[in-house]
């Protein structure tokens, strides 16, 4: 399993059109995402990440009807930006709620995160935009609230998505013998998901993932 720190995404998607339009809706688009303060947390980035997804969906141009390839590439970048909320969760919770000077997390840890993320929100209404999404990290036995993220201000979330990562506690005494004066956490691959109508006497339903 190969590790990396929790450092704020820095990769922009490039995505090729014919229309000049779908050029200069991408082009805005990933001035959006990779335009952002990466020292906190910018809901808004993701937001019109959102909105533009809604403007594609509602275009009455005619050849948006064989528009299919191009809304996967739209939402392989609304993923690709959702990953990077995730991301810097994490890194504002490092030093502050975590206390820890170094955070190790498996390689696209945070993309399939984000991939199921989405995947869970698909059939609802509003999609993502209609989310709330809370971070937590599971360790010694108690849950250790990260952070969350809102996909949408504008909307009134209907549900709501937990995403629980868990600490690997077999790897701290060794980790802690190599770094003498700082903290090292490390994160296991595996996760839960567990999603909750928020208006809906429905019980949560929950996914692991290994």
């Amino acid at each position: 399993m190969v590790y990396t720190q929790a450092l704020v995404f820095g990769n922009g998607i490039t995505v090729f059109s014919e229309e000049d339009r779908i050029v200069e809706f991408m082009r805005k688009f990933l001035l959006q995402i990779t335009s952002g303060n990466k020292k906190s947390i910018p809901d808004r980035s993701l937001e019109n990440s959102c909105e533009f997804i809604e403007d594609i969906k509602s275009s009455s141009v005619e050849w948006l009807d064989s528009r299919s390839n191009m809304e996967d590439c739209v939402e392989e970048a609304l993923q690709l930006e959702l990953a990077k909320q995730i991301e810097l969760c994490l890194a504002n919770a490092k030093t502050s709620r975590l206390q820890c000077q170094e955070l190790l997390l498996p390689r696209r840890l945070t993309g399939r995160v984000a991939r199921d993320i989405m995947v869970s929100s698909a059939d609802e209404p509003c999609g993502l935009r209609g989310a709330i999404v809370q971070v937590l990290l599971e360790t010694k036995g108690t849950l250790e609230p990260l952070g969350s993220i809102a996909p949408d201000r504008s909307v009134t979330p209907t549900f709501e998505l937990t995403v629980v990562f868990k600490s690997d506690p077999d790897s701290w005494a060794a980790l802690k013998s190599l770094f003498a004066a700082d903290k090292v956490l490390k994160i296991r691959p595996g996760y839960r998901l567990v999603k909750r109508k928020l208006y809906s006497s429905a019980s949560p339903v929950i996914h692991d993932f290994d």
